[in-house]
């Protein structure tokens, strides 16, 4: 084919966990373990899991605020702050990387920078920060109106530079710890921060030695142009939503040649698509599955987060079964928010002629990734399909149903990809670098 893979290769696999399934209705079916999910012990038998099948790396995505309304209908996205639970995760596991959702627009970087550097140090090297800017959740931190979405994406990339140098502020080359003389380190190899930008202030340097992988594996997850453009300069792995393999394909080309661009290795810089999958033992299983799970969407529930994406449009106004009138859509290039995601709606309705109804069950399902249903050689199938034509360098794969779906995914859909040899089945190192095969930054 002609867009396939330069050269053979093996998929990376992450795994984005949150206590209910990601599909918004799972928490409904009858064994769900939904009680479980406010306690460690769910995502420590979920770490483990995963990292018996060999994943590279558990994902938790962060929203840092709570609807009262959609708490009603379903559980929150994560029941802990991130990076408190994948330090507590990294003391019940060894080989699994651990990848927090932290913003850029809600935080302080020596912060930031401070606890990652803790955390990978704590885990051994298992340290990843997806790196968002957010685009809720204000009202919790001063209550003033997000900058622009230009601004925001600007501090961030201040707010990464910053936490680089406070990252290469010493290493295990400072310390002499030479008892005779009393000399314990080399103060002189301490590199001095004084960082004086546009959005940050920070004398440095930090007061945590350099972690082990350099710094935490950084990954993004925005599909807009300038979160391509800043995904481009700054990512070493990218979170992606594409619904078919044609746009699969133009993401994974665009972005790659962003980074060639940028004078950086696009082979170096890992494109993960998300897939959403509902597995059954067999296809009738999967489709008897889909079918309960579908029943179990809470409409106004779905219908407000699907708005949050399309500002501007009281979406509650609308017939749910027609397509959202195109006089009503903004340009995406108006919108503020999360501009890539409201991309995959707009051009559902306009381009495929979706009803109202259609992208609110997609947003209850999936949130707008990819959502497949089959047997695992059917899930198997279309991971290979996207894979091999070089669409992406792996997944994040999103189980919308526990215990099952998640159970399924581990034990019976990883086992093929390990059989085709499109998947590990040993750990060959101990970091999350080493899984997705990127090098130590030098210091």
């Amino acid at each position: 084919m002609p867009n396939a893979r330069p050269t053979p290769s093996q998929m990376n696999i992450a795994v984005l966990v949150s206590g209910g399934g990601n599909h918004q209705g799972a928490w409904r079916r009858a064994g769900s373990n939904i009680e479980a999910a406010n306690t460690p012990a769910f995502y420590v038998n979920f770490a483990r899991a995963a990292e018996a099948a060999k994943i590279d790396a558990i994902f938790f995505a962060d929203i840092p605020s709570l609807a009262p309304k959609a708490l009603a209908a379903g559980p929150v996205l994560n029941a802990f702050e991130p990076l408190i639970l994948t330090a507590y995760l990294a003391a019940s596991t060894s080989r699994v990387g651990l990848v927090s959702s932290v913003s850029t627009s809600f935080s302080e970087p020596y912060t930031i920078a401070r606890q990652f550097a803790s955390l990978d140090r704590a885990s051994g090297g298992r340290a990843g920060w997806n790196i968002v800017t957010s685009a809720t959740g204000e009202k919790n931190y001063g209550n003033a109106p997000l900058p622009d979405q230009d601004v925001r994406y600007a501090q961030a990339a201040e707010f990464v530079e910053l936490a680089k140098r406070l990252w290469d502020s010493w290493d295990e080359n400072t310390l002499v710890i030479d008892r005779e003389s009393g000399v314990f380190a080399n103060n002189a190899d301490v590199r001095p921060t004084d960082f004086h930008g546009k959005f940050f202030d920070v004398a440095g340097p930090l007061n945590v030695q350099r972690p082990p992988q350099g710094w935490p594996v950084l990954f993004q997850a925005g599909a807009s142009p300038i979160g391509r453009a800043f995904a481009a300069e700054t990512a070493e792995g990218i979170f992606t939503a594409q619904q078919t393999l044609d746009d699969s394909l133009e993401f994974a080309h665009d972005v790659r040649s962003r980074v060639a661009r940028a004078g950086r290795n696009p082979r170096g810089v890992k494109v993960l698509l998300g897939i959403t999958p509902i597995i059954g033992a067999t296809e009738a299983e999967a489709k008897a599955v889909e079918r309960e799970l579908g029943n179990f969407i809470d409409i106004g529930t779905s219908l407000r987060k699907l708005n949050s994406y399309i500002p501007g449009v009281d979406l509650s106004t609308l017939d749910l079964d027609k397509p959202i009138p195109r006089d009503v859509l903004p340009d995406v290039s108006a919108v503020q928010g999360r501009q890539s995601r409201y991309k995959i709606f707009a051009d559902l309705t306009l381009n495929d002629g979706w009803t109202l109804r259609e992208l609110v069950k997609l947003t209850g399902r999936s949130d707008g990734h990819w959502s497949v249903t089959g047997s695992p050689e059917q899930i198997a199938d279309q991971m290979t399909e996207r894979f091999l034509a070089d669409a992406c360098d792996g997944y994040v794969v999103m189980p919308a149903y526990h215990p099952e779906g998640s159970e399924l995914f581990f034990s019976a859909v990883v086992p093929i990809l390990q059989e085709r040899g499109l998947f590990r089945r040993e750990y060959e190192g101990s970091t999350l670098r080493s899984h997705l095969g990127l090098d130590v930054p030098p210091r």
